[in-house]
């Protein structure tokens, strides 16, 4: 069995590429640091993993993710082994990603208050979308019952 499930921030903003072969088939790359739980004086904090998803996956990672996003990223470890220009062998792993998640919420990726804040809060009006589902405003998160 190989599955591998990381959590960890994007190191920087991904790169997102169309296959041209008529498919037109989204590839996103990224990488992410996960924290190390024990360290060791001299070691380094975090391991890095390079990440590539495709079709789907890949447009949500262009169209949500950037640099400091903490996600779950759920996959499987492949071989991404080549040979420099200098000839030379090259060995190293790449994350395979069949799953993404955010691993925090939309106010901590943003600072909010955590629900607190001074004055009075208002609540935006809600319309309709167009597809059936309505338009949910900004920070009117911390007053659904259910997160």
């Amino acid at each position: 069995m190989n599955k591998v499930i990381l959590m960890g921030r994007l190191t920087r903003d991904p790169e997102v590429r169309y296959s041209q072969n008529g498919s037109n088939t989204a590839v996103a790359r990224f990488s992410i640091a996960v924290d190390r739980r024990f360290k060791r004086e001299g070691e380094a904090d975090a391991d890095f993993f390079n990440c590539t998803a495709f079709g789907k996956q890949a447009e949500f990672v262009e169209r949500y993710l950037h640099k400091g996003t903490k996600m779950l990223v759920e996959g499987r470890v492949q071989n991404d082994n080549y040979t420099n220009k200098d000839g030379q062998q090259v060995y190293s792993v790449r994350i395979m990603v069949d799953n993404l998640e955010f691993a925090e919420s939309k106010n901590a990726v943003s600072g909010g208050d955590g629900g607190y804040s001074s004055g009075t809060r208002q609540s935006a009006p809600v319309a309709p979308a167009g597809d059936g589902f309505m338009n949910i405003p900004d920070g009117i998160d911390e007053e659904l019952p259910f997160n």
